[in-house]
């Protein structure tokens, strides 16, 4: 073994000698070969320049890019570029393998340059990141190198608020990152103006554009609106907790519903409707932009693009080509947010001179050159002071799921309901009528791919039934009675009323429920039971101890159908105990709402803890 091993490390030995030989033959005969084309190359007249222009991103077109390209190596020296990959043949050979370090500026961090005269790193946003470039190339001389004292990175905000390189001087497409870092251990401080602005709009084919658009105005409300209604095609967003545009979306929608009522959770509600409808959670704008741009069709572009959000940057990008399809762009005026673009400095930066010059070398000319503002957006929404008031709203977005579901809504009309209570806005109604309204708004939110059905349980009478049934399960675009199912909801919820001195028969109820739904198991859909009371199991001849209860809940348990309890209860008076012991029993959730004015946020949240990954 020892003899071997001495045998193969001389024959190493002698195979890499031998490689360096070669290398350096080829080095030679590259030189030579280089010296003959510089000299040819002196007798040639140099390309016409070539115009570079901006796609969605910010970057240069494919085609642009191939011109560019090909003018730049008419431009160059041909030796020079042929002693490049001698010298990699060399280093390769010496080297055994060693990692070859590319020298693009707009790389990845996996990919990024490492210059021997490099004091500054920046990361950029990618579609702000030439901009950068350029003023970056300004304080780097007359040199032609690509190296120089600072390097640009185009780089995601979301990645490089989670990596652990902290860059000199960070660009995101949001001064929200900074403080979403900063949670993380990162802290950078803007320093002296924004570099960018550009507002996020709702674009569309032109085709479509009018159905939210009216005198020149858009809004978030009338998309929400007209999605619900199925007047609208279906809507995209980009992924609010990776990407900027998605981020301040959501939290624009959040905003504009509070302002189409004053109760929070109707709000929560009528924004989660949107959610809800989303053709394509995680569509990325420039994705968007490119397909639509591959499209001669205004219908079919209409169809399946539909509304989404991006920044009047990209759109003014995309308006430059010459495309079929033409799109329109409306800033939302009930909730205007825009990306903005900070200049900010790392405190652990040694090189903070320096990056006042690069800042100083940024100018608004070029800035409005690449299609973005220089001055804040009137009337832009202030983003919350804590990281949470934003990732809360994106992280429900993102999670949220949309497997069919068979949910069978179980809704307390005992008497207590009639009980007076305040609303958010100082109004006094009762529980029932809160419940009426709410109701309303949840409707909306089911997708169409959901089978639902609703009883109301109360006892007006020792012989009256646990629950009667207001809707039969089934799919919600099913016909019942001449109208659609989800019809039949809102006409059921609308005359929901509660029975005077009517016992609660909560136990029996849930029982029932949970054995209807097990038996309607459905391959690849969720099947869930959601309750709704104020009270607690009692006055009712099926009264019974909470221990009877549990016995005979856990006794009907089957692994292979679960069927989760989601039990929302709300009021002073509702039994919690006793709703988050057969939640937990199940693998589902309670959910208090101790002021029964909360009752809508409490809808709310259950409707997300029914769309929650598991």
């Amino acid at each position: 073994m020892a003899d071997t091993a001495v045998v193969l490390a001389a024959s190493s030995a002698t195979i890499g000698t031998a490689l360096l030989w070669i290398a350096a033959g080829l080095t030679a005969a590259l030189l030579v070969v280089g010296l003959v084309l510089v000299a040819r190359r002196r007798k040639k007249k140099a390309p016409a320049p070539v115009e570079r222009t901006t796609s969605f991103d910010g970057f240069v077109t494919a085609a642009d890019r191939l011109a560019l390209e090909a003018a730049q190596t008419a431009e160059r020296p041909r030796g020079r570029w042929l002693i490049v990959p001698a010298t990699i043949v060399v280093l390769v050979a010496a080297g055994g393998g060693m990692t070859l370090l590319q020298r693009g500026r707009t790389t990845t961090d996996t990919q990024r340059t490492v210059c021997p005269d490099t004091t500054l790193e920046v990361s950029a946003a990618p579609e702000i990141a030439p901009v950068i470039e350029e003023a970056a190339r300004s304080l780097a001389g007359p040199d032609e190198s690509e190296c120089g004292p600072i390097h640009v990175t185009a780089e995601d905000p979301s990645a490089v608020a989670q990596a652990a390189r902290r860059p000199d001087v960070w660009i995101p497409s949001s001064s929200a990152w900074l403080k979403i870092a900063e949670t993380g251990g990162t802290t950078y401080d803007a320093r002296g103006e924004t570099v960018a602005r550009s507002p996020v709009v709702l674009a569309a084919p032109k085709a479509i554009a009018p159905m939210i658009v009216k005198d020149g105005h858009g809004s978030w409300a009338a998309l929400v609106d007209g999605v619900a209604k199925k007047r609208i095609p279906a809507s995209s967003m980009p992924d609010p907790t990776h990407n900027t545009v998605g981020m301040l979306s959501v939290f624009a929608v959040h905003a504009a519903m509070e302002r189409t009522t004053p109760d929070s959770g109707i709000a929560q509600l009528r924004a989660l409707t949107l959610r809800s409808r989303l053709k394509d959670p995680n569509a990325d704008p420039a994705v968007l932009l490119t397909r639509t741009a591959d499209m001669k069709d205004d219908a079919e572009a209409a169809a399946e693009i539909g509304f989404f959000p991006t920044t009047e940057q990209q759109l003014r990008a995309y308006a430059k080509a010459d495309h079929g399809v033409e799109l329109t762009g409306v800033v939302p005026a009930d909730a205007i947010v825009e990306a903005d673009y900070p200049f900010a400095v790392a405190r652990s930066s040694t090189h903070k001179q320096l990056a006042d010059q690069l800042h100083t070398a940024i100018k608004p000319a070029a800035v409005k050159a690449a299609g973005f503002r220089t001055e804040k957006t009137p009337r832009a929404l202030k983003l919350p002071e804590e990281p949470q008031d934003l990732q809360g709203p994106a992280l429900n977005w993102s999670q949220y799921r949309t497997l069919p579901f068979q949910v069978l809504l179980l809704i307390d009309g005992s008497g207590s309901m009639n009980q007076k209570v305040t609303d958010k806005s100082g109004r006094t109604t009762t529980r029932a009528a809160l419940l009426r309204e709410s109701g309303a708004n949840a409707n909306a939110l089911f997708g169409e791919d959901t089978s639902i059905g609703m009883w109301f349980f109360s006892a007006p009478t020792p012989e009256s039934p646990a629950h009667t049934e207001a809707v039969p399960l089934g799919p919600l675009a099913e016909e019942i009675g001449g109208v659609t199912r989800r019809q039949a909801m809102g006409a059921a919820i609308a005359r929901y009323k509660a029975e005077n001195d009517a016992g609660t028969p909560l136990y029996r109820t849930v029982l029932d429920g949970v054995a209807a739904m097990r038996s309607q198991e459905k391959a690849g859909a969720v099947n869930l039971v959601i309750v709704l009371t104020d009270g607690r199991d009692e006055e009712s001849s099926f009264e019974m101890t909470q221990q009877e209860f549990l016995g005979e809940l856990k006794q009907d348990q089957d692994p292979t159908k679960p069927v989760p309890i989601i039990a929302v209860g709300y009021g002073g008076d509702a039994d919690m105990n006793a709703l988050t012991t057969m939640a937990e029993a199940t693998g589902g959730k309670a959910i208090s709402a101790t002021d029964p004015a909360d009752m809508a946020s409490a809808i709310a949240q259950a409707f997300l803890a029914a769309h929650a990954p598991k």
